[in-house]
Protein backbone atom coordinates (compact mmCIF):
# COMPACT_ATOMS: atom_id res chain seq x y z
CA UNK A 1 0.00 0.00 0.00
CA UNK A 2 1.40 3.35 -1.09
CA UNK A 3 0.86 6.25 1.30
CA UNK A 4 0.06 9.55 -0.36
CA UNK A 5 1.61 11.79 2.28
CA UNK A 6 0.19 15.07 1.01
CA UNK A 7 -3.34 13.66 0.87
CA UNK A 8 -2.92 12.12 4.34
CA UNK A 9 -1.76 15.44 5.79
CA UNK A 10 -4.70 17.29 4.20
CA UNK A 11 -7.17 14.68 5.47
CA UNK A 12 -5.84 14.94 9.03
CA UNK A 13 -5.47 18.72 8.88
CA UNK A 14 -9.06 19.35 7.78
CA UNK A 15 -10.83 18.16 10.97
CA UNK A 16 -8.03 19.61 13.12
CA UNK A 17 -8.52 23.01 11.48
CA UNK A 18 -12.29 22.80 11.88
CA UNK A 19 -11.80 22.05 15.57
CA UNK A 20 -9.18 24.76 15.97
CA UNK A 21 -11.36 27.46 14.37
CA UNK A 22 -14.30 26.36 16.48
CA UNK A 23 -12.15 26.56 19.60
CA UNK A 24 -11.05 30.08 18.64
CA UNK A 25 -14.67 31.14 18.32
CA UNK A 26 -15.51 29.54 21.67
CA UNK A 27 -12.42 30.66 23.59
CA UNK A 28 -14.46 31.27 26.73
CA UNK A 29 -15.77 27.70 26.65
CA UNK A 30 -13.84 26.52 29.70
CA UNK A 31 -15.02 29.55 31.69
CA UNK A 32 -18.61 28.72 30.72
CA UNK A 33 -18.00 25.03 31.43
CA UNK A 34 -16.73 25.77 34.94
CA UNK A 35 -19.71 27.97 35.82
CA UNK A 36 -22.59 25.72 34.73
CA UNK A 37 -24.13 22.88 36.68
CA UNK A 38 -22.72 19.63 35.31
CA UNK A 39 -23.78 16.00 35.65
CA UNK A 40 -21.99 13.54 37.89
CA UNK A 41 -20.01 11.87 35.09
CA UNK A 42 -18.66 15.14 33.70
CA UNK A 43 -14.88 14.89 33.13
CA UNK A 44 -12.48 17.72 34.00
CA UNK A 45 -12.16 20.44 31.37
CA UNK A 46 -8.66 19.45 30.23
CA UNK A 47 -9.98 16.10 28.94
CA UNK A 48 -12.00 17.65 26.12
CA UNK A 49 -9.21 19.16 23.98
CA UNK A 50 -7.12 16.00 24.38
CA UNK A 51 -9.95 13.68 23.33
CA UNK A 52 -11.08 15.95 20.48
CA UNK A 53 -7.55 16.17 19.08
CA UNK A 54 -7.25 12.38 19.04
CA UNK A 55 -10.70 12.04 17.46
CA UNK A 56 -9.92 14.63 14.76
CA UNK A 57 -6.76 12.72 13.87
CA UNK A 58 -8.67 9.42 13.70
CA UNK A 59 -11.36 11.06 11.56
CA UNK A 60 -8.70 12.37 9.21
CA UNK A 61 -7.05 8.97 8.90
CA UNK A 62 -10.43 7.38 8.31
CA UNK A 63 -11.30 9.85 5.54
CA UNK A 64 -7.87 9.28 3.96
CA UNK A 65 -8.47 5.53 3.89
CA UNK A 66 -11.80 6.11 2.17
CA UNK A 67 -10.39 8.58 -0.35
CA UNK A 68 -7.55 6.27 -1.32
CA UNK A 69 -9.59 3.05 -1.25
CA UNK A 70 -9.96 2.69 -4.98
CA UNK A 71 -13.72 2.21 -4.63
CA UNK A 72 -16.12 3.77 -7.11
CA UNK A 73 -16.17 7.56 -7.38
CA UNK A 74 -19.88 7.67 -6.50
CA UNK A 75 -19.42 5.58 -3.34
CA UNK A 76 -16.49 7.69 -2.15
CA UNK A 77 -18.25 10.96 -3.06
CA UNK A 78 -21.35 9.96 -1.09
CA UNK A 79 -19.35 8.94 1.99
CA UNK A 80 -17.12 12.02 1.93
CA UNK A 81 -20.11 14.33 1.38
CA UNK A 82 -21.83 13.03 4.52
CA UNK A 83 -18.49 13.26 6.35
CA UNK A 84 -18.13 16.93 5.38
CA UNK A 85 -21.69 17.74 6.47
CA UNK A 86 -21.04 16.16 9.87
CA UNK A 87 -17.89 18.29 10.15
CA UNK A 88 -20.08 21.37 9.71
CA UNK A 89 -22.34 20.24 12.57
CA UNK A 90 -19.23 19.42 14.61
CA UNK A 91 -18.15 23.03 14.07
CA UNK A 92 -21.55 24.53 14.91
CA UNK A 93 -22.32 22.59 18.09
CA UNK A 94 -19.79 24.26 20.44
CA UNK A 95 -20.80 27.70 19.19
CA UNK A 96 -24.42 26.99 20.10
CA UNK A 97 -23.52 25.33 23.39
CA UNK A 98 -20.81 27.68 24.68
CA UNK A 99 -21.37 31.03 22.95
CA UNK A 100 -25.16 31.05 22.69
CA UNK A 101 -25.56 28.87 25.81
CA UNK A 102 -28.67 27.45 24.20
CA UNK A 103 -28.37 23.96 25.63
CA UNK A 104 -31.57 22.58 24.13
CA UNK A 105 -30.73 23.74 20.60
CA UNK A 106 -27.19 22.45 21.10
CA UNK A 107 -28.62 19.07 22.08
CA UNK A 108 -30.78 18.99 18.93
CA UNK A 109 -27.69 19.90 16.88
CA UNK A 110 -25.80 17.11 18.64
CA UNK A 111 -28.54 14.61 17.78
CA UNK A 112 -28.24 15.56 14.11
CA UNK A 113 -24.45 15.33 14.41
CA UNK A 114 -24.78 11.87 15.97
CA UNK A 115 -26.99 10.66 13.11
CA UNK A 116 -24.54 12.08 10.56
CA UNK A 117 -21.62 10.38 12.32
CA UNK A 118 -23.52 7.09 12.30
CA UNK A 119 -24.26 7.51 8.58
CA UNK A 120 -20.62 8.39 7.91
CA UNK A 121 -19.46 5.38 9.91
CA UNK A 122 -21.75 3.03 7.96
CA UNK A 123 -20.72 4.53 4.62
CA UNK A 124 -17.02 4.44 5.53
CA UNK A 125 -17.38 0.84 6.74
CA UNK A 126 -18.93 -0.15 3.40
CA UNK A 127 -15.74 1.11 1.76
CA UNK A 128 -13.21 0.04 4.40
CA UNK A 129 -13.81 -1.82 7.64
CA UNK A 130 -10.81 -0.05 9.16
CA UNK A 131 -12.12 3.40 8.23
CA UNK A 132 -15.49 2.52 9.74
CA UNK A 133 -13.94 1.18 12.94
CA UNK A 134 -11.91 4.37 13.41
CA UNK A 135 -15.14 6.39 13.36
CA UNK A 136 -16.68 4.33 16.19
CA UNK A 137 -14.56 6.15 18.78
CA UNK A 138 -16.00 9.45 17.56
CA UNK A 139 -19.54 8.07 17.66
CA UNK A 140 -19.04 6.85 21.23
CA UNK A 141 -17.61 10.18 22.37
CA UNK A 142 -20.48 12.14 20.81
CA UNK A 143 -22.91 9.74 22.50
CA UNK A 144 -21.28 10.64 25.82
CA UNK A 145 -21.34 14.32 24.83
CA UNK A 146 -25.07 13.93 24.22
CA UNK A 147 -25.52 12.70 27.78
CA UNK A 148 -23.48 15.65 29.06
CA UNK A 149 -25.31 18.18 26.87
CA UNK A 150 -28.78 16.93 27.79
CA UNK A 151 -27.85 16.82 31.48
CA UNK A 152 -26.54 20.39 31.33
CA UNK A 153 -29.82 21.41 29.71
CA UNK A 154 -31.78 19.79 32.55
CA UNK A 155 -29.52 21.16 35.29
CA UNK A 156 -29.35 24.73 34.03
Amino acid sequence: MVIHLRKLVVCIALPLIVGWISSLITQSSMVVFETINKPYLSPPGWVFPVVWTILYILMGISSYIVLTSGQSFYKIKTAVSVYLVQLIFNFIWPVIFFNAQNYLLAFVCLLVLWMLILATTVLFCSISKTAGKLMIFYLLWVTFAGYLNYSVYLLN
